[in-house]
């Protein structure tokens, strides 16, 4: 039986409680999710806690506030938090983000959000709270993101494709502009199987990039690596 926690360089994430575990999406989110000198970040959907966590290593003087509506991954997440280095600087809201008050405005907002349809279900209903748009559809999450988002702000979120273009869609209907995407392959051979998008309230020419996971022997691709160092164990 394997650990039912994740170590990293500079704390460990427990997350046998959670129905989602640690991910390449959360890492690849934690690792990109970016704005200039954030001094209050917000993790939408928060899990494990993964990501919180990668971004208060990376901004040793930001705050963070992370929501969570599964009360086991609550728990958890606040748990990984009180025991990391950064528990002074982090702090949990279980329940909605659709109940969210709103006390101050971020200058950086996360979210690796639910995207599948309903008709997909599994008999997990943990599963399906965190996979599905039943409790965060896509119009929720970017009106939340309008209210709670500084002027300056950046909003960062990881998506399939095409769940990527529908939230554009929104967004830009919503006054939010999308500033750069980076498209991910699991390799050179492989279609795009995800998107990571930045979005602001100004518009400028967008930036593309392109993550590549892995070699063609399977080993970690150089840019993949690079995102990874500082973080996970042997990088």
């Amino acid at each position: 039986m394997g650990n039912s926690w994740f170590q990293f360089q500079q704390f460990r994430v427990h997350q046998d409680r959670c129905a989602m575990k640690i991910s390449t999406d959360a890492v690849l989110l934690g690792s990109l999710a970016k704005a200039e000198k954030p001094e209050k970040i917000l993790d939408i959907g928060t899990g494990t806690g993964v990501i919180a966590l990668m971004l208060a290593q990376r901004f040793p003087d930001s705050k963070i506030t992370a929501i969570e509506i599964d009360p086991d991954a609550a728990e958890q997440a606040t748990e990984n938090f009180r025991e990391s280095p950064f528990s002074e600087r982090l702090e949990l809201f279980h329940g909605r983000v659709q109940e969210f008050a709103l006390r101050e405005n971020y200058d950086l907002i996360v979210s690796n959000p639910p995207f599948f349809p309903h008709h997909l279900k599994s008999q997990d209903s943990k599963r399906n709270k965190a996979l599905h748009t039943d409790e965060l559809s896509f119009g929720e999450l970017i009106e939340k993101t309008v209210l709670l988002l500084t002027k300056s702000g950046i909003f960062w979120v990881i998506l399939p494709p095409r769940q990527m273009l529908d939230l554009e869609v929104l967004a830009e209907r919503s006054g939010l502009y999308l500033q750069q995407k980076v498209t991910v392959q699991d390799s050179v051979e492989k279609p795009i199987h995800r998107e990571i998008g930045s979005f602001s309230f100004s518009q400028a020419d967008k930036k593309e990039g392109n993550i590549i996971l892995k070699d063609s022997d399977s080993s970690h691709s150089r840019s993949y690596s690079a995102l990874l160092s500082g973080f996970l164990l042997g990088f």
